[in-house]
């Protein structure tokens, strides 16, 4: 049945931009076998990935026999870093919004919130009543903000992290393990912050992909960036700051592909992917396409 939708969802986009047979296929199967054909397969010669960092250097191993031109757009462990002339009342729900995108089941989620020491109390008042706050159901409620995890499995795996988060150390802000009290069936998370978080923690480095935030405390700019470029990871960046020139110049240290300052908004024209285990090459934009193109020189006598 989803091979037949994803055939007719592909004719359909064949018909509507007028396009010939053949220049668009869809193949279905799993990664593990078709996926791992189209990586290995001669007569391929571009992949662009969306993935995991993991399966992303399984790409990369299997196109460097053929010399493939490979994009990756892989796992993040983006930093929110919230300065301490922000206004918090309209930084943290931003903050707490950036990191439940997708349930938290993004790379771009922020899922680490730098708050400066100073201002811990109130940051975690107001992250705490914003969390708390936050509906958790399916798809049919109007007003459920986290859904469920595409899985069972993955299910199990935030529950682990949960775990990892209080034994490790890390004070449970909010949430904890298990269901929600109005949902003891299906794959629900409840969404989860802890607080006292050192960097060098699993919660901290993992990506976990589900609604799990963990808030690190920082003295001053300088070790906010330190703590937020303290990752394998590169994707994405958030600041938020009354100054936006200071906010500018916080970002262009951030070692991450992209940066939103004092917004959430997405524009698709911007480049969109990241630097060390993040990924290789951008999409979307100017930039996106050139990753599908080969520059060809010709010279002539005259």
């Amino acid at each position: 049945m989803v091979a037949l939708l994803e055939e007719s969802l592909a004719q359909l986009l064949l018909e509507r931009r007028g396009l010939c047979v053949g220049v668009q296929r869809c193949s279905t199967g799993r990664g593990e076998t078709v996926g791992a054909l189209l990586a290995s397969h001669p007569d391929v010669a571009k992949i662009s990935f969306t993935g995991s960092t993991a399966v992303g250097k399984q790409i990369l191993r299997a196109g460097a026999e053929t010399c493939k031109r490979i994009t990756l757009e892989l796992g993040g462990k983006s930093p929110t870093i919230i300065l301490d002339d922000a206004d918090l009342e309209k930084a943290i729900p931003l903050a707490i919004a950036a990191g439940f995108i997708n349930s938290g089941q993004a790379c771009l989620a922020g899922t680490r919130i730098l708050v400066p020491r100073r201002l811990q109390s109130a940051a975690e008042n107001l992250i705490r009543c914003a969390v708390e706050a936050t509906r958790v159901g399916p798809p049919s409620d109007p007003d459920a903000v986290i859904g469920p995890m595409v899985s069972q499995k993955q299910w199990e795996r935030v529950q682990r992290y949960i775990h990892m988060g209080l034994e490790g150390g890390a004070r449970l802000l909010t949430g904890g393990t298990g269901r929600p009290q109005n949902l003891q069936r299906g794959s629900f998370v409840r969404p989860t912050v802890f607080s006292d978080v050192r960097n060098d923690m699993q919660i901290a480095q993992e990506e976990i992909f589900g609604p799990v935030l963990s808030v690190l405390l920082y003295g001053d700019e300088e070790e906010a960036i330190s703590i937020a470029n303290d990752t394998a990871y590169g994707l994405q960046g958030y600041v938020f700051s009354a100054d936006v020139q200071r906010a500018l110049h916080i970002a262009g240290r951030m070692e991450v592909g992209r940066v939103q300052v004092n917004t959430l908004a997405h524009e698709p024209l911007a480049p969109f992917g990241g630097v060390k285990q993040s990924g290789i090459g951008r999409e979307n934009g100017v930039y996106g396409l050139e990753a599908f193109l080969e520059p060809k020189a010709i010279l002539t006598a005259n």
